[in-house]
């Protein structure tokens, strides 16, 4: 089996490339992150030191453009295009799969569906020149550093553990799912009743309010909103300054109301996590349930689309 070769490349030698370049993607990844976040943040998919996305994504790419690696050019083009490619792909079967955005670039310029960015594919292209003149011949070098037999034990060991902690985190990316699924019910919930109050126009501008969802932000804003709503009213119908005043405290009341029970539902759903399903809101703290990144893009293209009208 290790003789079996692809593209030229045994599979000894493309199964140790993998996780050393999955082992080097997490240390890039993880201290990025974190720098960013000021906080220790442990990157991937799988709870073990590995980003598998960057090593089955430098591996990919290596076998596929090693036979243009003499001209910086084309590899450079090439390797804006591969990797985007594979960063698309990926993103649509996590999607598919466990009902869950990972990744959102609709803020950057130049994206497509939020899931690759013109930005990102450029620096793909640099990532891949440095691939072929200075990570290869590194990893290379670390694999000469052990014999066939060491690297092939190691192998054999790295790949049990990492199929247990795959297992594990792909039931745990299942329960996310579905946890962001039902935070995206209370919010629906929330949006119905707010939207029958008719304290906004129409339920998008409320959609696109709330996007990042915080309900203690809101509530002032709402009971202005609602104030205002019943002032008008109170102008139209003439109604007597007691009977506004009842009206006024009961619907700020059963707002209230609205937003505590929800925000209980938030906190209920929030709690009902692990060890590994933490590890993972905080690796990604963006990540959101596919049907909710799906009506952002849509808000978001909405809105682009009325202002270039």
């Amino acid at each position: 089996m290790w003789n079996i070769q692809i593209a030229g490349v045994d599979i000894y030698h493309i199964v140790n490339w993998f996780y050393i370049y999955s082992f080097l993607g997490w240390l890039w990844e993880s201290s990025y992150v974190s720098i960013k976040e000021k906080k220790l943040v442990n990157r991937g998919f799988v709870a073990g030191p590995v980003c598998t996305i960057y090593g089955f994504g430098a591996v990919i790419v290596y076998l596929i453009l090693k036979p243009i690696a003499g001209n910086i050019l084309l590899l450079y083009i090439c390797g804006v295009i591969v990797p985007t490619i594979l960063e698309y792909v990926t993103a649509v079967l996590m999607e598919a799969l466990f009902h869950t955005s990972w990744w959102d670039y609709s803020k950057n310029k130049f994206n497509f569906q939020g899931r690759i960015c013109l930005g990102a594919s450029l620096g793909w292209g640099v990532f891949s020149v440095i691939l072929f003149y200075v990570f290869q011949p590194f990893v290379d070098w670390i694999v000469s550093l052990y014999s066939v037999a060491t690297g092939k034990l190691l192998v054999s060991v790295a790949t049990l553990v990492y199929a247990v902690d795959f297992g594990m985190s792909y039931m745990n990316a299942m329960q996310i799912g579905e946890k962001l699924r039902n935070m995206d019910a209370v919010m629906d919930e929330l949006y119905e009743y707010i939207q029958n109050t008719k304290l906004y126009e129409s339920t998008e501008e409320l959609k696109e309010r709330l996007a990042h969802y915080r309900l203690p932000e809101y509530v002032p804003e709402l009971k202005q909103r609602l104030e205002d709503r019943v002032n008008a009213m109170v102008a139209f119908a003439g109604e007597s300054p007691e009977e506004f005043k009842a009206r006024q405290e009961g619907r700020l009341a059963e707002l209230a109301e609205r937003f505590g029970a929800a925000q209980k539902r938030f906190e209920r759903l929030k709690g009902m996590s692990n060890v590994f399903t933490r590890r993972t809101m905080n690796a990604y703290p963006n990540m959101k349930s596919r049907a909710q990144a799906l009506k952002e893009r849509a808000v978001r293209k909405v809105g682009k689309g009325s202002r270039e009208q």
